[in-house]
């Protein structure tokens, strides 16, 4: 199970397809003492993966403190950054404090579209530079893709440029409008191109020894069970099930861009929410509307659920860009 927290909305950037609208510092985000007694519930609640996450995490001066917190309750530490600001130093503290993994955001393999998303000229560079700063210190990095409609025709490109950069996976972000990102939305990825997409990815993995997995693109299950590509993971969705994310002032809500927040840490303990949250318990029925709930895959896939509320209101309903829509030829194959 995975745990992601936004420890700041504080960041250097101000990404347009930001989800959590990041920038300036919040008032009142959560304190070091608030952080460790999140950590502990979290490792009460039986999760295993903790992602530091913003804003930009670097920004908070307790970070190391705080991961070290983490790895010392048998949770794994990783880290979700920009990049920008990664030096050979802090990586080394960060690794000895017991971090695992950074994931470095890049999307494009032209400096100038990446900076330009980024709203920051020389925020590429930068990303890089912190990609060498993880490799020196010998912190394992991996890359974070947003997928838009102007970038999707580079991706093996991005791919291979991580392979050459060093790092130990690529992972893609299909766009979901939520925060800044609503504002674009017309740059997300309809059904036919979701669907291509997705396909290459798989076809991609093929061909280099990193491991390459779309988030927020369940139906990569569906597609890899129908291609005969075998993928480690056991499900697509995960938001309520084995996923939820913090804000910085400890709302909790299913995923980062299902913006329903079910409770808050200063008020009830993290894992008696995530027990007995009642949206949570609706999520883990699996019982979708429309073609989530016709289709046989929809225990490896689950359809994403932020898509559902942000085009249906209805995070149940069926997931709108997606190309099966629940055929029924695919019943033999639910398992």
């Amino acid at each position: 199970m995975l745990l992601s927290w936004n420890t700041t909305n504080q960041c250097n950037l101000y990404c347009d397809h930001c989800y959590r609208d990041a920038g300036a510092r919040v008032e009142d985000e959560l304190t070091t003492a608030e952080a460790g007694n999140l950590i502990d519930e979290a490792a009460k609640a039986g999760f295993r993966i903790m992602i530091f996450s913003g804003g930009e995490p670097l920004l908070r001066p307790d970070l190391p403190e705080l991961v070290s917190r983490a790895a010392a309750r048998g949770l794994r530490p990783v880290l979700g950054s920009n990049g920008t600001l990664l030096t050979t130093e802090l990586a080394r503290e960060l690794k000895a404090a017991g971090a695992l993994a950074v994931g470095i955001s890049l999307d494009s393999c032209d400096p100038a579209r990446h900076d330009r998303l980024r709203q920051k000229e020389g925020a590429w560079r930068k990303a890089v530079a912190g990609m060498a700063a993880c490799r020196e210190a010998g912190l394992p990095f991996q890359v974070h893709t947003t997928v838009f409609d102007w970038n999707q025709d580079e991706l093996e490109k991005l791919t291979d440029l991580a392979v050459e950069l060093g790092a130990v996976a690529h992972h893609f972000f299909f766009l979901v409008p939520t925060g800044r990102a609503a504002s674009i939305e017309a740059e997300s990825l309809r059904a036919a191109e979701y669907e291509a997409t997705l396909k290459r990815i798989l076809q991609k993995q093929q061909q280099v020894k990193i491991e390459l997995k779309p988030t927020c693109a369940p139906q990569f299950m569906r597609l890899a069970r129908q291609l005969g590509i075998p993928v480690r993971y056991q499900r697509g969705c995960l938001a309520g099930i084995a996923y939820c994310i913090i804000s910085p002032r400890g709302d909790v809500q299913p995923c980062a861009y299902l913006n329903l927040p079910v409770g808050n840490v200063r008020e009830v303990p993290f894992s008696q929410l995530w027990r007995e949250s009642p949206v949570f318990q609706r999520l883990r029925t699996e019982e979708y509307s429309g073609g989530c709930g016709r289709c046989g895959y929809k225990k490896i896939c689950g359809g994403c659920r932020a898509r559902a509320w942000y085009y249906h209101g209805d995070y149940m309903a069926e997931e709108p860009w997606c190309l099966y829509q629940g055929r029924q030829d695919a019943a033999a194959h639910d398992n």
